[in-house]
């Protein structure tokens, strides 16, 4: 999927700004269906894009970047491909043209997050801190200009001065790049400063490039129609906008802006179509509902604990379970196909216990998992303790784990969507096999109980109540409590 450079036009657009945890692919799609032309993704770091690879998802036609945690850091589509900006975080020339050329076949353009003020940006010379060292600006604009194919920009803030502002803006200009995004706010500024439309117009008259307005959420932009008057008292070829469009996204529309309980369920369509992450859906609704927090709607996506019951919350149930049935369809049609067209090695499962078993966090105790009912069980009968050996499918990222207890293996036939849950169905398999107890709301584990009874009498400091950590590798290791600094895609565990 290649897109042509010289496709992109910066004049006269209207732009979705990079917004931390906000422009992931869902509101990147919204906001062009309402009208915008150009659409950035939130800041990502260069170190953590190194660790990704590029894996093609035919499930959901999407291009995925995943760390090796397995989480997606970055996924995009056909549709955005042309109108997609990817912004890093970087300090370094040669990580930056790394990064570049990972994503470069993905995505419309390249751009250089200058003008994060905050902390996770500039303790590691990125986003504003770059402001202070122009010599690192000119080298990695420089060697992203020669070394992409696609065009490359910059966002920036303003400096204290105007004319080392502008001193700046002509030497990032010398770099090659096609335009440059301005916030018009220092440093250390905050949305609640006033925007300085005149500092912008003053950078936009002096360089040839376009130059892109932000920052006007705040004072100017509540409409459609104050885009075009932020554009003119910026004198700026286009605008970004940000936090207006967050709040609502189809800001964009001529028409003017549609009920935000029209854009908020379009919002989880997308979300669910495209399998975002709860946690990520959740967050920018949270953002689009704001004084609406304390409404009996927005108490219930406060509870909201999944993608379903968020949908639940509003009225997308059914929705949900037809789209969820239409992706499961999409992906056992796949992994219908041969061994050799999945490329997945065939296996020797002789002797391994199956069962169809899917483990639902909802109909278990948040305390007690099938892990922990089978470690106590193995110690009760002085065995050892449980071990799982994790396989994941390349064809659609999916997992699936075999447990040995006892010499015995035991598995679930149904894969699962991270290595956690698939240990949890492994699990279950045995228990349910020797007639054990699992940890199901209702059912009874004396022993466990007695445990935790036994732990929270002794003193936290006491170091019998501290378990020795179990050395382990990722995909084979005896079971252990998860490390706290651990991410999940279910938290609570």
């Amino acid at each position: 999927m290649i897109v042509n450079s010289l496709s992109l036009c910066y004049h006269n657009k209207l732009i979705l700004a990079p917004m931390v945890r906000v422009g992931t692919l869902p509101m990147r799609l919204l906001a062009l269906d309402y009208g915008a032309d150009i659409v950035y993704c939130e800041e990502l770091i260069d170190l953590k894009m190194l660790q990704c690879k590029r894996v093609v998802n035919e499930a959901l036609s999407t291009v995925d970047f995943v760390a090796p945690d397995d989480r997606v850091v970055f996924r995009t589509c056909e549709r955005e491909q042309s109108k997609v900006i990817f912004q890093m975080g970087t300090s370094d020339a040669e990580r930056a043209l790394a990064v570049a050329r990972l994503v470069e076949n993905d995505v419309a353009g390249i751009d250089v997050n200058m003008g994060c003020p905050k902390e996770y940006s500039t303790k590691g010379g990125m986003g504003a801190a770059l402001l202070s060292d122009p010599d690192k600006i000119e080298k990695i604009l420089s060697t992203l200009v020669k070394g992409t194919r696609r065009p490359v920009t910059c966002k920036i803030r303003i400096l204290p001065s105007l004319e080392d502002t502008l001193s700046l803006v002509k030497r990032i200009e010398r770099t090659g790049i096609a335009a440059i995004a301005v916030h018009g706010r220092k440093r250390e500024e905050r949305p609640q400063h006033p925007v300085s439309c005149e500092a912008i117009k003053a950078i936009a008259e002096t360089l040839s490039i376009p130059v892109i307005a932000n920052g006007g959420s705040h004072d100017h932009i509540q409409g459609y129609l104050d885009i075009e008057d932020f554009r003119q008292a910026t004198a700026a070829s286009s605008v970004m906008v940000a936090r207006a469009a967050m709040w609502n996204p189809s800001i964009f529309l001529k028409e003017g802006p549609r009920p935000l309980e029209e854009v908020m369920q379009k919002y989880i369509r997308y979300a669910v179509q495209y399998d975002n992450h709860y946690t990520n859906t959740k967050y920018c609704l949270c953002q689009m509902l704001r004084e609406q927090l304390e409404s009996p709607q927005g108490r219930l996506l406060h509870a909201a604990q999944s993608s379903q019951e968020i949908c639940e919350a509003f009225g997308l149930g059914v929705f949900y379970e037809e789209t969820t049935r239409e992706l499961d369809a999409r992906r056992a049609k796949l992994l219908a196909r041969s061994p050799e067209e999945a490329e997945e090695p065939a296996e020797d499962t002789s002797g391994i216990i199956k069962m169809a078993i899917k483990f639902d966090r909802r109909a278990y105790s948040p305390q007690i998992t099938p892990k922990m009912c089978l470690l106590e069980w193995c110690r009760r009968e002085k065995l050892a303790q449980p071990v799982y050996e994790t396989v994941q499918r390349p064809l659609d990222r999916l997992f699936c784990s075999v447990v040995t207890v006892a010499e015995q293996k035991y598995q679930s036939t149904l894969w699962d969507k991270s290595k956690k849950l698939a240990e949890q169905a492994a699990a279950i398999v045995c228990l349910r096999s020797q007639g054990l107890p699992e940890g199901r709301l209702g059912e009874e584990s004396p022993s466990l109980h007695k445990r935790k009874r036994e732990a929270l009498d002794q003193d936290p400091g006491d170091p019998r109540t501290q378990e020795p950590a179990m050395p382990g590798e990722l995909c084979k290791k005896p079971f252990v409590a998860l490390a706290s600094g651990q991410e999940s895609p279910l938290e609570g565990w």
